[in-house]
């Protein structure tokens, strides 16, 4: 049965007062132009319409709705939830409502999130984690929010044409340090697990990792670096080359890694890390309750979901904002997953 276009008009009104808190004759003064409504509730009335799917009257198109996109590549490693609960406060305090996007596999691709959110008229787009980190994926969505001058804060490095403001853990520091904390147990065999090749993050780690091994005068063949996805099955498969190679000590690229690095040694029938010593990058909820608690370099969070916050608002306001990478020290989590190398007798 087909709705009459009164019905379907009256059955509008009373689901955005609903979701406001407000009369639907206050909806009908915002959605007419009319006057006598505060301008908090008519931002939340304009909202309420991008939110619950219904188009704005043609003469309120023209204003960005008090919504930001933020998109994540997933919300199975630790660290995307953590960085979403940081930005979605932080927007929420600022007045804005996020819309969370995380590709699935089979569901919308980040294309296609970029399209809807163009489409719901969204202030701007926060993103942790996606494409733009990688070097062989498709970016012309990028280039299509930068020809509609649409604010946009990246979250970690990005590939070099991309040139939005960003926020990024210093991977040179964070692999310094790992690096570092194991050459001072006496390692010298020393492995590295990247996420893909194309990683912009992981060639900062390799780039690090190589120039830490030639400082320290240690040779560094082909097989001490590994390349997987960010995922405990990752971490476990290449990390059983490691380990045949004779790696004492492995450097993971996200805490997921390294625990599929802990188990690998494990079914190797070895210990860590009396045998392999283990290092994480990102120091996830829950990592120290792990056995061993995970040794591990920590992104700080909430200091950078913040700033990627500010940054955008800034935007938003056209106020005074730099597009150059905000870079931030991470710290390294010494815990039980690492410790002096095993001393060989002839």
């Amino acid at each position: 049965m087909t709705r009459a276009p009164g019905e379907a008009k009256t059955r509008r009104l009373a689901e955005v007062a609903k979701k406001v808190g407000v009369s639907e004759a206050t909806v009908s003064r915002v959605l007419n132009g009319k006057p006598g409504v505060s301008d908090a509730t008519r931002a939340a009335v304009l909202t309420a319409l991008d939110v619950l799917g219904y188009e704005r009257p043609t003469q309120l198109r023209g204003e960005r709705a008090r919504l930001v996109g933020l998109v994540l590549p997933e919300l199975g490693n630790p660290i995307f939830p953590a960085l979403a609960e940081v930005i979605g406060g932080a927007l929420a305090q600022q007045g804005f409502t996020p819309v969370l996007c995380t590709r699935t596999a089979g569901g919308l691709s980040e294309a296609d999130y970029i399209e809807m959110l163009i489409e719901q008229q969204v202030s701007g787009v926060v993103f942790a984690g996606g494409h733009y980190a990688e070097a062989n994926s498709p970016h012309e969505h990028y280039h299509r929010l930068f020809e509609l001058r649409l604010p946009v804060v990246l979250v970690n490095a990005a590939v070099e044409e991309l040139t939005f403001p960003r926020v990024s853990t210093d991977d040179m520091v964070a692999v310094d340090q790992a690096f570092g904390h194991l050459l001072s147990l006496g390692h010298e065999r020393i492995g590295l697990v990247l996420g893909p090749e194309d990683h912009m993050p992981s060639r900062r780690k390799l780039a690090a990792f190589t120039a830490a091994a030639e400082a320290a005068g240690l040779d560094l063949p082909d097989t001490a670096v590994e390349h997987a996805l960010f995922s405990l099955e990752g971490g476990q498969a290449v990390t059983r080359r490691l380990i045949a190679n004779g790696f004492t000590a492995i450097i993971c690229a996200s805490d997921p890694q390294a625990l599929g690095a802990i188990r690998a040694v494990r079914r190797a029938g070895l210990s860590v890390p009396d045998d392999v010593s283990v290092v994480g990058f990102d120091d996830s909820a829950f990592i120290n309750c792990t056995h061993p608690p995970l040794t591990t370099v920590r992104q700080p969070i909430e200091s950078m979901g913040r700033a990627a916050v500010q940054m955008l608002v800034n935007q938003i306001d056209r106020t005074a904002f730099t597009a150059e990478e905000l870079l931030y020290e991470p710290e390294l989590v010494v815990r039980g997953s690492t410790a002096p190398a095993r001393v060989t007798t002839a």
